[in-house]
This record gives structure tokens, sequence and C-alpha cells, in this order.
């Protein structure tokens, strides 16, 4: 499954990735399956940020609700790689969820986005890792 990723929402997710460096940060995206239109940061809260991500709950529960109310579709998961590898983890492959949502890593990359030097990778949970 391939999903377009707007430049806008790339850029804005390498500024806060690089500000969190050395942890990791992560956010939500919002959209449609095939395409991101938007994000959001939320707070990693995991026990060992440097290693791992967790989206803070009450942020990933309000996101929710405006999304009941009509608000943006949640279509997925966003979350960076200091490390500079935007290849999932093993630990990555074991949280992903077959909900069908995205999940999209950055990282500092050999790859370029709209002048940006950073590698991205966006997969459906549901499949496997490519």
């Amino acid at each position: 499954m391939r999903a377009h990723v707007s430049r806008s929402v790339l850029i804005g997710i390498q500024r806060i990735f690089a500000d969190a460096a050395p942890r990791e940060a992560c956010g939500l995206l919002f959209g449609a399956p095939d395409r991101i239109t938007d994000w959001q940061a939320v707070e990693n809260v995991a026990e060992e940020p440097e290693r791992r991500f967790e989206i803070e709950p009450g942020a990933l529960f309000a996101a929710l609700r405006a999304e009941r109310a009509g608000g943006p579709k949640i279509v997925g998961y966003w979350h960076s790689h200091p490390s500079g590898d935007a290849t999932p983890s093993v630990t990555d492959a074991a949280m992903a969820q077959p909900d069908g949502k995205l999940w999209l890593i950055v990282a500092q990359g050999a790859r370029r986005y709209g002048g940006q030097g950073i590698g991205a990778r966006c997969t459906a949970a549901s499949r496997r890792w490519s």
C-alpha cells in the first residue's frame, strides 16, 4: 500500500524530530488511507524515549473524540528514529496493530523530500513491513 505524504507534513515532522533528538518524537497522521494531509506532534511518554515511543493517551483520545464529532480522520501514527534509519525495528513490527492504520517512520537519511534530508517509510500496519 502506498500513501502520498504532503511535503508540508514531512517538513513539519522533520522540525519536531530534529528538536526532540536524541529522543524519539511521535504523533498522529490525518487524511485518507492513501493520502496524509495533516499531522500532530504528541508527547512521547515511553519509559525510554531514546529507544521507544508511546503516544500520550490523552492526546490520542482527544483526537478520537474530535474525529467522531466530524473532525479530521486519524489514518495513522508517526515516530522518528534518531539513529538515522527509517527501517522498522523489531519492536515496531511487534507493536504494529493489524488495524489498517499507517505507520510513518522518519529519520535523517539519504532520501530527500522537498529539499529536506529525511528518509521516510510508510506502511499499513496490517501488512508486513516492506
